[in-house]
C-alpha cells in the first residue's frame, strides 16, 4: 500500500508521455497529408505498445541507466514522487503550448533534482554522462542524416515516400517505446527495489507500460504535430521520409548503446536536417524550451523534495 500513491503518479506520467510524444513519431505523415491525425495516432500507438514488449524482452540496458542514477536510500519513494510530479507537470505545460519539449529529459532533470535535495554525493557520474552524451548525440546525428537523406534521395518519387512516411512512423514509434518503455521501467524498479530486494523487472510491469503508454499515444497531441511540421520548417514527401530515416537511425544506435535519449530532440532534429525553410523564431523558441527543461524540473522536484521530507 505504501507504493500505491507513487505508482499512481507513475502510471500518470507514463500516460503524459505517450500524448506528448506521439506527435515526434507521426508528425511527417500528418503534416504532409499522406495519414490523418487519427489514423496516424492509432499506428503509433500499436507500434509503441511493440516497441516497450521488444525493448524489455531484448534488452534493457536504458532501464539499467535510469536505475542507476542516483542512490535515492530510505527517502526513495519521497523523492520519486517529487521527480515524477515535476515530469508530469511539465509535460502537461508544454502540450497546452504546442511545445515539443522532452519528457525524457524532463524525468532525468527530475531525478537529477530530488537527489540534488537529499545531498550531492547521491548522484552518480557515469550514468549522468552517459545521459548527456546521448542528448549530444541524437541531436547531431538526427540532424546530420536528414540532412544527408534529403541530399541523396531522388525527389521525383511521390508515391514512394507516401508510403515510405508510413512506414518510417511506424518505425518511429517502436523506437519510442523501446526508448521511453525502458525509461519507466527503470523507475519502476527503483520504486519497487525495496520489495524486489534490488533491480528487477516483471512481465506485468512491461505490459502495464506498454499499454499506459499506448493509451497515452492514441490521445495524441495535435498542436505539437503544427508546431514540427508546419510552423518549423516545410516538409515534401521526399523530406519527410528523410527525416523519418534520419530519427529511426539515431533512436536505433542509441538504443542498442543503452543511450537513454529524447525521441523528441532526434525527430526534431532530423526534421530539421531534412526540411527547408526553417522558420528561425520558433527553432529558437524549440530550444529555448529544452534548455529549459533541466534547470526547471530539477528545481521543481528539488523544491518538492524539500517540502515533504
Amino acid at each position: 500500500m505504501q507504493y500505491f500513491p507513487v505508482l499512481l503518479l507513475l502510471a500518470a506520467v507514463v500516460l503524459v508521455n505517450g500524448w506528448t510524444d506521439a506527435p515526434n513519431a507521426i508528425v511527417t505523415p500528418v503534416a504532409s497529408g499522406v495519414l490523418s491525425f487519427r489514423t496516424a495516432a492509432t499506428l503509433a500507438a500499436f507500434c509503441n505498445l511493440l516497441g516497450v514488449l521488444s525493448s524489455a524482452a531484448v534488452s534493457d540496458a536504458v532501464a539499467r541507466t535510469l536505475y542507476a542514477i542516483a542512490d535515492f536510500g530510505p527517502q526513495a519513494l519521497t523523492a520519486l514522487t517529487a521527480a515524477l510530479a515535476a515530469t508530469a507537470l511539465w509535460g502537461v505545460i508544454a502540450w497546452r503550448f504546442g511545445i515539443p519539449t522532452s519528457e525524457s529529459h524532463a524525468l532525468i532533470a527530475g531525478l537529477m533534482g530530488s537527489a540534488l535535495a537529499l545531498g550531492l554525493e547521491r548522484l552518480h557520474s557515469g550514468p549522468l554522462l552517459w545521459v548527456a552524451f546521448g542528448m549530444v548525440l541524437s541531436l547531431a546525428l538526427g540532424w546530420l542524416l536528414g540532412r544527408l537523406f534529403r541530399t541523396l534521395l531522388p525527389k521525383n518519387n511521390g508515391r514512394f515516400y507516401d508510403k515510405g512516411q508510413i512506414l518510417g512512423a511506424a518505425l518511429t514509434a517502436f523506437l519510442h517505446g523501446a526508448q521511453d518503455g525502458q525509461k519507466f521501467l527503470g523507475v519502476l524498479a527503483l520504486i519497487l527495489t525495496f520489495q524486489h530486494g534490488g533491480y528487477a523487472l516483471h512481465t506485468w510491469e512491461c505490459w502495464a507500460c506498454a499499454a499506459l503508454m499506448a493509451l497515452g499515444t492514441l490521445l495524441g497531441g495535435r498542436r505539437i504535430i503544427e508546431t514540427i511540421g508546419r510552423k518549423m520548417v516545410l516538409l515534401t514527401p521526399q523530406a519527410g521520409f528523410a527525416a523519418e530515416l534520419g530519427c529511426g537511425l539515431t533512436l536505433a544506435l542509441c538504443t542498442l548503446l543503452g543511450l537513454p535519449v529524447s525521441t523528441t530532440h532526434a525527430k526534431t532534429a532530423a526534421v530539421l536536417g531534412a526540411g527547408s525553410h526553417p522558420d528561425r523564431k520558433v527553432a529558437r523558441e524549440l530550444g529555448m524550451a529544452w534548455i529549459l527543461t533541466f534547470p526547471l524540473c530539477g528545481l521543481m522536484a528539488f523544491v518538492l523534495v524539500r517540502l515533504l521530507l
